[in-house]
């Protein structure tokens, strides 16, 4: 098993800042900040998504055991679905349509959505989307999508998906390729 220690090793800013490790933890930060450059604990292959729940970080891999770290939102205690996905399409200002199990958990608030909010300034996705996909070549309904409500990023809010600002979702849909590999790790009581 992949622990958070092995995986960020001692995490550097581009600064030469220590990002925090604490013992076996990482000092979280009261509200995320920038992203920036970190070294990483273990070689991974470049272009790697690895997302790390409870610091609310999403991991881009790049070259020579560093990687990009995002500030993110994640999918609430109860729907966050850890796995093993690659990013199956691409969208620039998607459209959104709130799934059945979110019309069914919450009508109050999805159903008068249940037609779909063309994408733009008042989508729900944001800016861009990844769309996860299963092995299988299946949908996981699962995204990594911009949010306009940056006050989430750092929390875990979401109906499952991973929320970056609109400003570091075009950065990251720039730099990841269709295909490349995402893993969504668990939570510690996940484990």
């Amino acid at each position: 098993m992949l622990t958070r220690r092995d995986f960020l090793g001692t995490a550097l800013a581009a600064t030469g800042v220590v990002c925090g490790l604490t013992g076996t933890a990482i000092a979280r930060e009261k509200r995320p900040g920038w992203a920036r450059l970190v070294t990483l604990g273990i070689p991974m292959a470049p272009g790697e998504i690895h997302v790390v729940p409870e610091d609310f970080a999403l991991y881009l891999s790049l070259r020579d055991n560093k990687a990009v770290r995002y500030p993110a939102a994640v999918g609430r205690e109860e729907l966050y679905f850890p796995g093993v996905f690659y990013v199956g399409e691409k969208r620039e200002w998607p459209s959104w349509t709130p799934t059945a199990n979110m019309i069914r958990r919450e009508p109050e608030v999805y159903g008068p959505l249940a037609g779909g909010v063309p994408g733009g300034a008042r989508s729900p996705l944001g800016a861009r989307a990844l769309y996860l996909y299963r092995r299988n070549g299946r949908d996981s309904l699962l995204r990594i999508h911009g949010t306009h409500e940056d006050n989430s990023i750092g929390f875990p809010v979401s109906n499952g998906c991973v929320r970056l600002s609109n400003g570091y979702i075009v950065h990251l849909y720039r730099r990841v390729a269709l295909r490349a590999k995402v893993t969504l790790h668990p939570r510690p009581d996940q484990s």
